[in-house]
């Protein structure tokens, strides 16, 4: 049965959802987290380092949602602060540097809005990960996993190829902003839902993504395990042939990609 993407808004944001540390513990071997930004403070929001896949180094990077209040609290909701950003920035060099693939994890319903945020340089640090993303010399693999919001996902999206989880959603505002913008009433969040072409469906149609990731089969839900296993292998493979690329094809072929929007 196909689902509304009200409905699929839902289930974008529900607690139970595999996190990014669930794929990279799950998927990757030997992870070595990172913390800190080198400038301010360690966000908890965001967490990355180094791990295997298929027995190669990659860089991974992920943004974090808490499965229940505390961790909720502790993870800020999933909304990063600019040292997270920055974080995730000084890992993606360090990737380049030593010429390590990049694959990231977003689940997000934005950066976080509060005055200390926007006293640090949140719009910044968000603005230099696009810059730095465009012109990172390795393969960059970003998948969606839940909530894609705005600036805050896109700042870990400037990727060769954009994956989402078939129940998750990738768009420029919540659809109660977008409802509260456009007819002044966040109650329409269902209704600009539907309007919005925020589902992976719908994005994987107007080319936005590469590849939706599937969460249901002949009308019934995939375990979490073969999801993960689905993930895996597809990012085992596609790496190879990023990796068989130059980078300055690498680099020209990601700039095309966002170009034509």
């Amino acid at each position: 049965m196909e689902r509304s993407a009200h409905e699929i808004v839902q289930l974008a944001r529900d607690q139970k959802r595999l996190t990014s540390l669930d794929f990279i513990e799950q998927i990757f071997d030997n992870f070595q987290e990172f913390h800190g930004d080198r400038y301010f403070a360690d966000d908890q929001a965001v967490v990355g380092g180094v791990a295997l896949l298929d027995g190669k180094p990659v860089t991974v990077i992920g943004i974090q949602k808490g499965k229940n209040l505390p961790e909720n609290l502790k993870r800020n909701f999933g909304s990063a602060n600019p040292e997270g950003y920055r974080k995730a920035l000084r890992l993606m060099k360090q990737a380049e540097k030593f010429q390590r693939p990049v694959v990231t994890f977003i689940n997000t319903s934005g950066a976080y809005s509060g005055i200390s945020a926007e006293e640090r340089g949140e719009g910044e640090a968000i603005a230099k990960n696009l810059y730095e993303m465009a012109d990172l010399s390795v393969p960059i693999i970003a998948t969606i996993i839940g909530e894609g919001g705005s600036g805050g996902a896109l700042a870990l999206a400037v990727a060769d190829e954009v994956w989402m989880l078939e129940n998750s959603i990738y768009a420029v505002l919540p659809p109660e902003g977008f409802a509260s913008i456009l007819w002044k009433d966040s109650s329409r969040a269902d209704e600009a839902a539907d309007l919005m072409k925020i589902t992976a469906q719908e994005l994987k149609e107007l080319d936005v993504i590469e590849q939706v990731i599937p969460e249901t089969f002949r009308g019934e839900s995939v375990s979490d395990e073969a999801i993960l296993r689905r993930v895996k292998a597809d990012l085992t493979w596609k790496l190879k042939d990023l990796a068989k690329k130059d980078p300055t094809q690498l680099v020209q072929e990601r700039y095309e990609r966002f170009r034509k929007f």
